[in-house]
């Protein structure tokens, strides 16, 4: 017998999000830009706490435009966390800039701040100081802020907050998304919110807003004819896009509460499996992760079965599983980059994995996933 298909987080959706959308189409507002766009760019800045959100195609193209507005060019360093998606490096080199990437701490599995400021230390005494820091909200959880904040005020380099895993995190009082002069969410279709595709850049500054609207629209000038006097890229969300987002970002609390149920369930059957450890928050501190993903970590010696192997066991019941993210010092497209590196990303990267956490997982999904697991333990 063959299960239905158990996928890593499919989209969640409701007759509501149907609605809005049925409205845009019978409105006619097909084409990019239109009422829904601007009430979703409304209602996503308010649920962070910033003043203005751009709605854009991706969010590789938000942390594109973004850096753009912190003035990156040919030539300058950005420090990047390595333990991310391609996603949040690729924009660096799209502008002729390098990439520095900087690894992990364990308690968070985000961007180690030792090391952030070992490498501006080195960097500052041979008087290269970095255009930008991008630390990244790793599988709903927030970076240690309180000391990259500090410790890139101390060298004046600004921040581009990469927070497309962690829309509904928090960390002390304040929202993922809140921390960087510029952050950027993703609305990819396996986000706690998504609009199929898309991304929005949050600031606190209108100039800094309209110029990324102007830059995402071809930076067509306001004349009766085509005029442009800059680059342009056609990166703004489309009305339709933006209703499905509007209708996802009425239930997020919603979602939110059932991924933490579903990272509780996995705690509580596996937790006490010998060499099986989770991606956990932070003992010290206020820390509240929306557990986007479930991760895990499978010591092979302990738990008498390697990552691998749990993942093609749950594939051949037809689960869909996930290693955590390939660090980038290792992908060989940025081979060639500098890099602060301790070690704790590659174990993160051969020991982890990414279990089923979709909001709408059944019960009965999550004893499914489970039992292969254990029987992993066992076989």
């Amino acid at each position: 017998m063959t299960f239905p298909r158990i996928y890593l987080s499919r989209p969640h959706v409701s007759s509501r999000e149907r609605g809005l959308l049925l409205d845009a189409f019978d409105s006619n507002w097909i084409a990019p830009l239109g009422p829904h766009v601007n009430a979703f760019e409304a209602e996503t800045a308010a649920y962070v706490g910033r003043n203005y959100g751009c709605a854009l195609s991706s969010g590789t193209a938000a942390i594109h435009l973004g850096l753009k507005l912190l003035g990156v060019g040919a030539g300058d360093e950005v420090f990047v966390s390595s333990l991310t998606f391609s996603g949040s490096v690729n924009p660096i080199c799209y502008l002729g800039a390098r990439p520095v990437l900087i690894d992990s701490d364990w308690e968070t599995w985000n961007m180690d701040p030792n090391l952030l400021e070992t490498a501006l230390k080195e960097r500052a005494a041979k008087g290269r100081i970095p255009k930008a820091v991008i630390p990244v909200d790793l599988y709903g959880q927030c970076c240690r802020w309180d000391s990259i904040l500090e410790i890139c005020a101390r060298y004046g380099v600004p921040i581009l907050e990469d927070a497309a895993e962690a829309q509904g995190a928090r960390y002390g009082r304040k929202n993922a998304g809140q921390f960087g002069r510029i952050a950027i969410l993703s609305f990819n279709g396996n986000k706690m919110v998504t609009t199929s595709g898309g991304g929005m850049l949050l600031t606190d500054s209108e100039e800094e807003a309209a110029k990324v609207r102007f830059w995402s629209t071809q930076s067509r000038e306001p004349a009766p004819h085509y005029q442009h006097r800059e680059l342009g890229y056609n990166y703004r969300m489309s009305n339709l896009c933006a209703a499905v987002g509007r209708g996802q970002l009425a239930w997020i609390d919603e979602r939110i509460a059932r991924h933490r149920e579903i990272f509780a369930f996995y705690s509580s059957e596996l937790g006490e499996l010998d060499g099986i450890t989770f991606m956990r928050e932070p003992k010290e501190g206020d820390w509240f992760s929306t557990k986007w993903l479930t991760c895990v970590l499978i010591d092979p010696a302990r738990f008498g079965a390697d990552r691998e192997k749990v993942r093609l066991a749950l594939e051949a019941e037809n689960i869909e599983s996930r290693p955590i993210w390939k660090p980038m010092h290792l992908q060989p497209v940025f081979a060639k980059c500098d890099r602060y590196i301790s070690g704790v990303s590659d174990q993160i990267f051969r020991d982890g994995l990414c279990l089923p956490s979709g909001s709408d997982l059944t019960d009965h999904d999550l004893d499914r996933i489970v039992e292969v697991i254990k029987q992993c333990r066992t076989s």
